[in-house]
This record gives C-alpha cells, structure tokens and sequence, in this order.
C-alpha cells in the first residue's frame, strides 16, 4: 500500500475521513483476507508491486489516522487497525496516539452549523469562532454568554456533549438582560462585577473564577423605582452585605451585594431577582490556582516582548512582535481556574510578502527582490518596452506588496509616410499592423527628377518617434552645362522646379532664343538651353 497521508476512507465501519497509511502488520495466519480497499481522495490504492505485503496471511493492519477537528486545533491523530475476520476486514478501531488504552470504534462526530451570535464556545481550551467545525465521538464542549460576564443570560445547557453524531442537548442562546433593554421591567436583570482588589478570570463555562482574598462586587442593575432586587446564594458560609449603591449616581439602579477577602467557602451561585420574579445568577468559584511561568517560552522566542502581571488567577500576560513581525497567536492571556492560560503563548515570525516573478515574454525585468518587511522588489523594461506603473514596490506590515506589479508595453513608431515625389525602402520589417519596433530603420529615396532634403535613414527610438522627420523630395533640374560662347546666370548645382536661367552670349554672339528657360517639375528646361552663335550666320 501508499505511504502517503491524503485524505483516506476505510472499506467497513469508517464514519470519520481519515488520513491513512499501513504502518506495520502482524498475526500471521495461514488463511486470510484479501487487499483491504483503502481509498484516497476517492481513489483506490493499488499495492505496489514487491512492496505489498501478502495480506492473505495476516489477520490485523494497524495504520496511524487523522480525524477530522476543528480547524483551529490541528489533526486529532489516531493509531487505527483493522482485522481479518471470517474473510472480511472489519474496522477500523482507534485510539489516541500517545495513548496506550484499548482501540474503540469510531463513531460519527458532531457540528455545529450556526450558534448564536452572542454565544462563546470552547474546546479543548480554545475559543471557537467559525461555524461548521467537526467534533469527534465524546467531544464535549463550553458555552457561554460573551463577556461582559452578566450583561447577557444563558438559557440552556453550558455543557454539549457529542454521541455519535447526537449532541446531549439543544444548543443555548443568550437573552439580553435590563442595560441593553433599557430597563424593561420583564428583562432579567444585568449583574455587572467589580474586584477593587484582586483577581479573576472568566471560565470557558461562564463563571467566575476568583483569587483567595480577593474583595467582590457583584452589582444588580435595576431602577429603584420599580422595587427592590434580592440577592439569594447558594453558600452556607456565611451572610453578606446587600443594599443600594450610596453614591449619588449609583444608588438608583446598582443593588450590590459584597464579598470581602474571598475564601474558598464563598464559592456558589449568587442570583439577583427582580420584583417581577426575573433572574440573573453568577456562579463563583474561589480557588487558589498558579499558573506556569511564562519565562522560558519569553526566552526562547527572542523577538517576543511580553508584559506579565504574574502567574496566579485572573492575572494576565500581553505579548507583542517588533516592527517587522507579525503575532502568531492570541496577544492578550488569562490565568484560568484550570492552571493553564487561557491560550498557547503566542510566537513572532517575520513579516513576508510573497515572492514575485515576471512573466516570460512581457519584457519586464526582476532586478531586485527582498521579500522581507520594508524591503524592495525593483523592476525595469527591457530594451524597446515602456514601463506603466511603478518601477519599485514595498513590502507593508500586512505581508502585502505597496502596489501593484508594473507592466512594460513594446514600444512602437508609426508608419513613416513617404514624401511626395520621393518613396521608403525598408530596411526592417514592421508587424502585422504596420508599425515599427524600436531600433528599426527605415530609409527614402527621391525619384530621379527630385532631391532629397533631410536625413536618408531615419530610426525608431525608445521615445516611440523616429528620430528624424521624413525628409522632403524636391523636384527640380540639374546644371544644364555652359552653352557655347555663352554664360549662364545663376550657377547653382540644382534648380528648383520654377527656376529661370538667364542667357548672356560672348561679344560677336548672339542667341535667338527670346524668353529665358524655366526649370520644369519633371526635370526638363522649357524652353531647351539655346546655344550662342556667330551674329554673321544669323
């Protein structure tokens, strides 16, 4: 069989996914089972070939498992076997990991789909704050109102307890009480606590966990108008003080009862009735209780500062990462009545943005990356590319880059329009849409009758222009050359189209031309150059 640890399924008795592999085999037997049919991730494993063992020999498989738990909690790892009996494998039976009691069968587990929006749920020690977690066979777990403790009233069950797929009881919900309905007479009343000296902790089943010697108000709020409140307790420990607050602004509405220096005896329930018969109860439990020392788990993590008020009920330890790591973990821990905190000391890991790659083919260039906090990632284009965006970003305190992952765009002239009378010879090849890429050349030519005036070859530069303007093909006439005993006026060594040339015969000559040349635009003279000739054969 696989050695891997995906998601599996067993071929009997399987209620719970599981992550399987077979670990070790034993109980030889002459006449057994075939291949069990374990599947992972919905597909069967096949034996290898020579690594498989001969399971028609064996009567027992025993594989480690993962069942399904809250996602909070990590994998709830198991020993599991199956057995061969009477040709069929039956199973699996698990246990505990590190447990070495008896393998029991697997049961369905229980969700909880929705709770209550103002309802707090714990388990194994930990705050569960989503819907729909798994909870194994025998799961038990905390419910209360959240804190203040005594603003809102449990109905129900504080304790579920899972059976094979079946809570022990309905999930319970909170009612508000008198504060967050503005006193109503038919609300419960509110039940607010003050320790002047001491400590406490909330429990995770909703009550008050307080430290010997501790001194204890607990606080009935109700208008005074509307009657009086009455305090009733469970303990038989002796009498305590009730009666209205005496301060001007508290008398009014507080009904307090008091308990001063706390000792063990005083632990009960303590229940405020209104005149209408509506109540709110605190359950108190006074215990001694000295959690762990956080010291060793501050030194080993160098870069975790904590602030610890002390280790003994109630007292609380807040932790904090430098600049550049981030808090794994919950910051803020109670001492509870259990001797444990109220959650793992959280650790600090450092602050990272995820690495970033430049496309293949898109012309932008990676030439710096420090993934940590403050550090850079710095981009550049390759050569005939345009950045858009900024060419460096930062990674934040959120382990997200400052920006977005600029983009380079190719860099193209348009095509370059010929001049007239004159046309291009392309010395690149521009794309299908007729442009040009950078470092392309293009040169012009002028028709014979026309000269070129500006640069021959121009280039497409990294601006997205061409270098030069195209150049311009001026028709024209070339030197028509002296005529003979004769000169001409202007000497130039092009005319342009227009121009007009004059005549001027040697002494003794004469010309018969009576109008002067004029430069045509298809290069000729009109009329033609004229020659000069001896005045006596005219």
């Amino acid at each position: 069989m696989t050695t891997g640890s995906r998601q599996g399924s067993l071929p009997h008795g399987s209620t719970n996914p599981l992550r399987t592999h077979v670990r070790r085999t034993a109980e030889w037997k002459g006449v057994g089972c075939p291949p069990p049919g374990v599947s992972l991730n919905g597909s069967r494993v096949v034996p290898r070939p020579g690594a498989a063992p001969d399971y028609s020999t064996l009567s027992e498989v025993k594989f480690p498992a993962e069942l399904q738990s809250p996602s909070v909690l990590g994998p709830d790892r198991r020993l599991c076997k199956i057995k061969c009996i009477g040709g069929r494998w039956v199973g699996p039976l698990c246990r505990p990991e590190q447990d070495q009691g008896r393998f029991q069968p697997l049961l369905r587990s229980c969700t909880l789909d929705m709770f209550p929006l103002h309802l707090v749920l714990t388990y194994k020690n930990t705050t569960i704050t989503t819907n729909n977690e798994v909870f194994p066979h025998n799961a038990e777990v905390q419910l209360r109102c959240r804190e203040p403790l005594g603003l809102y009233k449990l109905l129900g069950e504080s304790r579920l307890q899972c059976n094979n797929g079946v809570w022990s009881s309905r999930v319970p919900s909170c009612i508000p009480t008198t504060v967050l309905t503005n006193y109503t007479e038919d609300s419960p009343p509110t039940i607010l606590v003050r320790i002047p000296s001491g400590s406490a902790s909330v429990e995770p089943s909703g009550s008050l966990a307080v430290f010997p010697g501790s001194i204890l108000h607990l606080e009935c709020l109700f208008p005074r108008k509307t009657g009086t409140p009455e305090w009733t307790w469970t303990s038989s420990f002796r009498q305590y003080l009730t009666g209205w607050a005496i301060a001007a602004e508290e008398r009014d509405w507080k009904y307090r009862l008091s308990i001063y220096y706390t000792k063990p005896q005083d632990s009960g329930v303590f229940t405020c009735a209104s005149p209408r018969g509506l109540t709110n109860s605190i359950t108190l439990r006074i215990t001694a209780v000295h959690c762990e020392s956080l010291d060793r788990q501050l030194e080993a993590d160098k870069q975790l500062k904590g602030r610890v008020e002390g280790t003994r009920l109630g007292q609380s330890a807040i932790f904090q990462c430098p600049v550049g790591f981030r808090l794994n973990g919950t910051a803020n821990l109670t001492c509870q009545a259990s001797g444990e905190w109220s959650s793992r000391v959280p650790h600090c890991e450092p602050i990272r943005c995820p690495q970033l790659e430049a496309a293949e083919g898109s012309g932008l260039q990676l030439v710096e990356q420090n993934t940590s906090y403050g550090g850079r990632a710095v981009f550049n284009c390759a050569f005939g590319y345009r950045m858009s965006g900024p060419p460096g970003l930062e990674c934040e305190l959120d382990g997200r880059w400052s920006g977005l992952v600029p983009n380079c765009s190719r860099i193209q002239c348009p095509p370059p329009v010929a001049p007239q009378h004159g046309r291009v010879v392309e010395e690149s090849t521009p794309d299908d849409a007729g442009v040009y890429s950078v470092g392309a050349v293009v040169q012009f030519a002028c028709l014979t009758h026309a000269r070129l005036f500006g640069e021959a070859s121009i280039v497409c530069t990294e601006t997205g222009f061409w270098s030069q303007p195209a150049p311009l093909c001026k028709p024209g006439c070339e030197y028509p050359g002296e005529p003979d005993n004769g000169l001409l006026a202007p000497l130039k060594f092009w005319y342009e189209s227009g121009d007009k040339l004059q005549v001027s015969c040697n002494a003794g000559f004469v010309s018969p031309l009576q109008t002067s040349p004029v430069c045509k635009e298809d290069g000729s003279w009109d009329p033609p150059m004229p020659n000069c000739t001896d005045y006596t054969e005219v």
